[in-house]
């Protein structure tokens, strides 16, 4: 995968989910590619997800809904963007007694691209990537309350071959930036048919990222979200409820910083259990807002989420996301 350098490191920032507030030239700056969304549930529903829940995609958006796992079960995740191309694989073992614990592994390829001089050689190649492994733990701690932890060992990789810096630096090895943060959320249930979900997560608490220069790290985008989901009560004349329809909403904001938010919404129409529609919008402060569609199929322990973006300012290549889901 090759594209123009800095092509993709502004499209990076343009397809975080709320990159205004780090803007930069420099996907290191404000470590914002911790915002890139994933999981093909969520993006569907506008990434509206801070109350769901129910499986290994949780992980990303609100550890505390995987307490609502039915089952253990493993789950691969991919998305192509125009800045780059992000999978990842996540496993939820549900436990008796100590709730239920998640190790998950993202990568975001952005490319790479060979360094050429005035006189058209080749001289070297520059491939950066972002990598996390998550250690997760989601328990319910009271009735109808669930507490969810992630711990993220998180690192940025500047892989170079040749002369990548400037006046003809040469850079021997890899450049290398390491930190750690955790994701804290709840989730509490309400209504006499637990048909209301509210959550609060907190994000990217951690430790600024230095990449070879402690002295100019950059502070994590530690984000606030609150979030909520309404199972709407229907009722079928055969006592069977064929349909179910879920409406969610969320509201983020950079922790203490600017009092702009960013409002998500979405909609999901299940049938049987066994297949989705969804539709979101992302009121995002960035170029990343828009509407969202996709769908979902539900057989025998599998799961298929499939998602796409459409920007409401389409300058870039619009996103798709797909999530494979298999009980265990």
């Amino acid at each position: 995968m090759r594209r123009s350098l800095s092509s993709s490191l502004t499209a990076a920032l343009l397809l975080t989910v709320s990159v205004a507030k780090a803007q930069s030239a420099d996907p290191v700056n404000g470590a914002a590619f911790l915002l890139i969304p994933m999981g093909g549930r969520a993006v569907a529903l506008g990434q509206a997800a801070v109350a769901a829940g129910g499986s290994a995609e949780a992980v990303f958006w609100n550890p505390a809904g995987l307490a609502s796992s039915p089952a253990s079960e493993v789950a691969l995740h991919y998305s192509s963007t125009f800045a780059s191309e992000n999978s990842a694989v996540s496993l939820a073992l549900v436990g008796e007694g100590v709730g239920v614990i998640g190790l998950s592994f993202f990568v975001a390829d952005f490319g790479s691209q060979d360094i050429v001089t005035a006189n058209g050689s080749t001289v070297g190649r520059f491939s950066p990537k972002h990598l996390q492994l998550l250690a997760s733990l989601a328990t319910d701690v009271a009735d109808r309350l669930a507490l969810g932890v992630n711990y993220k060992f998180i690192q940025f990789r500047q892989d170079c071959t040749g002369t990548c810096g400037g006046s003809g630096a040469i850079m021997s090895e890899s450049q290398v930036g390491t930190t750690h943060a955790i994701d804290a959320g709840i989730q509490y249930s309400a209504g006499s048919s637990a048909n209301l979900t509210l959550g609060v997560v907190l994000k990217n608490a951690g430790l600024a990222l230095a990449v070879n220069d402690p002295d100019r790290a950059d502070a994590l985008p530690t984000r606030i979200q609150f979030g909520g989901l309404y199972r709407l009560p229907l009722q079928h004349s055969d006592n069977v409820q064929r349909i179910d329809i879920s409406l969610l909403a969320d509201l983020e904001n950079e922790l203490g910083g600017s009092v702009d938010h960013d409002a998500r919404v979405g909609i999901e129409v299940s049938y049987a259990g066994t297949v989705q529609i969804r539709s979101g919008y992302a009121f995002l402060q960035s170029a990343a807002r828009g509407p969202s569609l996709g769908v979902g199929l539900n057989l025998g322990g599998w799961t298929l989420d499939i998602a796409r973006v459409f920007f409401e300012q389409p300058t870039l290549e619009e996103p798709f996301f797909v999530t494979l889901r298999a009980e265990l």
